[in-house]
């Protein structure tokens, strides 16, 4: 996910080099969404999102807007990432049991479990996540 802040242009002038360097660094089937953060603020906004909805579009991104404030559409956009990275896994995994290697990886026997987000909050995410960073 690259985030832009709607009320900061210059935040979403950077992406296009964030979009350059994942596709320069990372495996050639990373799932990307752009995300225009702080939707409350409206009024203030300084990226349209006509720009951005274009820019997701030539780049062939996934775009959301959100809220981080209130909450509005985080949910959405981490389930559609999910989603993507799940039919990305599936797809190697597929390739694999029929004997074609995905970029040297084996997923043989790779699982994702997607839990609904109802059942889960916040707090147990965090729980449930590692970062290595």
């Amino acid at each position: 996910m690259l985030v832009y802040d709607i009320t900061k242009r210059r935040t979403f002038d950077h992406v296009a080099r964030w979009v350059e360097e994942l596709r320069t660094h990372a495996d050639s089937s990373i799932v990307i969404m752009l995300i225009g953060n702080k939707a409350d603020l409206g009024d203030e906004r300084d990226v349209p999102t006509e720009d951005a909805v274009e820019f997701a579009e030539e780049q062939g991104l996934f775009f959301s807007e959100t809220s981080a404030f209130s909450g509005d559409n985080v949910d959405t956009a981490f389930f559609r990432v999910f989603e993507e990275i799940y039919g990305v896994v599936s797809k190697k995994a597929l390739e694999c049991s029929n004997g074609i290697k995905s970029n040297g990886v084996d997923l043989k026997g790779a699982k994702i479990d997607i839990i609904s987000g109802s059942d889960l909050e916040i707090s147990e995410i965090k729980k449930l996540s590692a970062c290595s960073c």
